[in-house]
């Protein structure tokens, strides 16, 4: 009987929209459980999520059968939807346009694992902004500053 076998190592990047630093550090945790579900419930296996308040990282071991695009799609429309059902803030939450998507070798997991786990420690060095350019170079991806991040926005607020 013939199978699919695949090994897609996936580092998935996205921000708030407006780049604002409004995901609470006490739902963090609760966020990312609610997400890594969703990734159960599609068949992929996540290896590891963290971010800061105005970001999130992810890295999965995706399944073939779903296009990065619509997986990651579903993952802001579904969480921004939990978000905003538990009115962890005042107004609406939602993710910004677009996403980064980096795909790595088996090799290199436990490196990139460390690197997502530790974004605390990498944010008191450098700015988000700083990262995500410092990714787009490291694997030569085209970009046009001005396409990059939203305009910051001020008019939402943690209830928590």
């Amino acid at each position: 009987m013939a199978n699919t076998y695949t090994q897609l190592y996936v580092h998935i990047v996205f921000a708030v929209k407006g780049r604002q630093n409004i995901i609470p550090s006490n739902k963090k945790e609760e966020l990312y459980k609610y997400i890594t579900g969703i990734f159960k419930n599609k068949n992929n296996k996540l290896l590891a999520i963290n971010g800061m308040s105005d970001h999130i990282h992810i890295l999965l071991n995706q399944n073939p059968e779903d296009s990065l695009s619509s997986l990651v799609k579903e993952i802001k429309r579904c969480s921004s939807m939990f978000i905003n059902k538990n009115k962890w803030m005042v107004g609406n939450f939602e993710w910004q346009s677009g996403y980064s998507g980096f795909t790595y070798s088996r090799s290199q997991i436990s490196t990139v694992c460390r690197y997502i786990e530790n974004q605390e420690v990498h944010h008191k060095k450098r700015t988000f902004k700083e990262e995500y350019v410092e990714l787009l170079k490291k694997f030569a991806v085209d970009y046009d500053k001005k396409y990059i991040f939203d305009e910051v926005l001020e008019d939402i607020i943690p209830t928590g």
